[in-house]
């Protein structure tokens, strides 16, 4: 299957808008509108997966660049997401923490071991 891009929607284009402009070309297999974690809204653009790659192919030519309820779609092939951060981590990776034993952790905070209280 062949994922595509959707982009630059229009915040009411609907599934069926979408679906109807798509299997004019081929079997749409899947779709999702993208949306807000928090509000529940649409984010502008949507993912869906069409059966033949070469409808899905042919649809990304044609209907790149069409006007869907008053705004020029951005239709590509979806590319792979390789990394994803999140919002609260943003983007610096995360350090790996080793679990250290109480004693050690005592020497390295006062440079004394736990059994040699001098």
């Amino acid at each position: 299957m062949n994922n595509i891009f959707v982009g630059n929607l229009s915040l009411d284009a609907s599934e069926q808008d979408i679906r109807c402009i798509f299997e004019k070309h081929g079997t749409v297999e899947r779709f999702r509108i993208m949306t807000d974690r928090q509000t529940g809204k649409p984010r502008g653009f949507a993912f869906l997966e069409m059966t033949d790659d070469g409808d899905a192919e042919k649809a990304i030519v044609a209907l790149n660049g069409i006007e869907l309820n008053g705004r020029a779609m951005n239709i590509s092939a979806a590319r792979l997401q390789l990394y994803r951060t999140s919002a609260s981590t943003g983007s610096r990776p995360k350090k790996d923490f080793k679990a250290t034993a109480p004693a050690e952790t005592h020497e390295r905070e006062t440079g004394q071991s736990k059994d040699n209280h001098d």
